[in-house]
């Protein structure tokens, strides 16, 4: 029907844009033929262009049900900390009719949204402070949100987990860690994060950890203090590759990128940054940093943010596309994904409003000519080949990380230094003890 449409639409044209056909019939009081099909030009390729549009639309639905969209961002966990004080039996937090925001059940269903990286997200004023609380509390969330709801969402911890959630008609729900202060510069902490089910580690949010650099170094609004990765730092990208654990480079500097990437041994992702030449935001990923990605075969899953799509408070669904073509042509189709932050974000383009939106960003693609098994690969196949070659990397019989990170590059007056040289002894602390009170019982002397 579509391609019949399309020729109709050339013949017209053609039929009309011969100067001098036909001339002198209008004096005969005959139809005029070119006439006829000039007019029929006008209403028809209105029409071409609601059947075309209807015709992506349905075959990008038809492909999502089958391979439904695995996206690398969202922050609904926080906004039910933000709206709720994490307190999901209040009914207004009920997530089948949840109003106010991006993200609730129907709208995923109607997204085909199959697998879900949530953000475990803590700010950066948590850093040396109750961080790890913050982050044990939005796990916590995560988990609850399968357990209420099992009819929709299922908690997965492998490429094996997510399949098994599609078949099962469900959203694999996957716990991501969007921040390294999370792990307050402890190896043993990222441990435990991993057994409570981390599967994605942003090195840095906007704020430096004392063994990465992020993002705002390359604006001028940070100072480097590692210049990259630090010694630590690398010792943090080991044990993620021996534990299995994706490594997110959303939100860290270009040194840190580039560092990571180089290190690595396992395919890296950016959960959630698009292309910097089309949108000059250091959030995004410059085209040298794709080079590398090509190389490592790693992922990039582009973010809905206006302000990293245009940089600017306004964008569309068709400016999106721009970047997944752009990412598509330097790095790669195997490289492209979707990270669309909703929930974390104030602005979203035109026409992605909500995560409902995306057979409409995907209908985008097969206009633009995307083949299908290169939609297919952005929706969820190029995510779970990263996941399964970083699953192949892991290796839990190899002995791990155990220096800890050096005492002087550790920040917070709140901090105990049990285990460093420098920690006071039982000893200590009653010499300690005794001191304080020998003024006290020098004056009960004289009493």
């Amino acid at each position: 029907m579509v391609e019949w449409l399309l020729t109709v639409r050339s013949s017209s044209f053609s039929s009309g844009s011969q100067p001098g056909q036909h001339r002198g019939t209008e004096q005969q009081g005959r139809q005029v033929p070119g006439d006829f099909t000039m007019w029929t030009g006008w209403w028809l390729w209105p029409l071409v262009t609601v059947c075309t549009a209807d015709f992506f639309r349905d075959e990008a639905e038809r492909i999502m049900r089958d391979t439904p969209v695995i996206d690398g961002h969202n922050d609904l966990p926080w906004k039910l900390l933000d709206m709720f004080n994490n307190r999901l039996q209040d009914e207004r937090a009920n997530l089948s009719t949840l109003a106010g925001t991006h993200t609730n059940i129907p709208k995923l269903r109607a997204g085909f949204v199959g697998g879900q990286f949530w953000s475990v997200y803590t700010p950066c004023d948590t850093q040396n402070k109750d961080t790890v609380r913050r982050t044990l509390e939005q796990i916590d969330v995560v988990q609850r949100m399968c357990q209420m709801y099992p009819d929709t969402f299922l908690c997965v911890t492998s490429s094996e987990g997510i399949q098994n959630a599609f078949r099962e008609g469900k959203v694999a729900s996957l716990i991501g860690v969007e921040g390294g202060h999370s792990i307050d510069s402890s190896l043993g902490v990222l441990r435990a994060l991993y057994q409570l089910g981390m599967r994605y580690l942003t090195l840095t949010h906007s704020c430096n950890t004392p063994w990465a650099d992020n993002w705002l170094v390359d604006t001028g609004d940070s100072d480097a203090y590692s210049q990259g990765l630090s010694p630590f730092g690398q010792r943090v990208v080991k044990e993620l590759n021996r534990l299995g654990v994706m490594i997110d480079l959303a939100h860290v500097s270009v040194a840190t990128m580039k560092d990571t990437l180089r290190l690595s041994r396992a395919p890296v992702i950016f959960s959630h940054s698009s292309a910097y030449s089309l949108c000059t935001s250091r959030r995004n990923v410059p085209d040298d940093v794709l080079q590398l990605v090509k190389e490592r075969e790693s992922l990039v899953m582009v973010n809905f943010y206006n302000n990293y799509v245009s940089c600017t408070n306004k964008a569309t669904l068709f400016q999106v596309a721009d970047h997944l073509d752009h990412i598509k042509k330097v790095a790669g189709a195997g490289a492209v994904g979707f990270g669309g932050d909703f929930d974390g974000v104030p602005r979203l383009p035109e026409g992605l409003e909500d995560v409902s939106k995306y057979p409409d960003l995907i209908a985008e693609l097969l206009r633009r000519n995307w083949t299908e098994a290169e939609v297919r690969g952005a929706l969820a196949g190029n995510l779970l080949r990263v996941f399964k070659a970083v699953e192949e990397v892991r290796d839990l019989t190899q002995a791990p990380e155990e220096e800890p990170i050096p005492w002087d590059e550790l920040e917070g007056s709140c901090r105990t230094k049990y285990g460093y040289s420098g920690a006071p002894s039982l000893y200590h602390r009653q010499g300690l003890l005794l001191a304080s009170l020998a003024p006290l019982l020098l004056c009960l002397q004289f009493l």
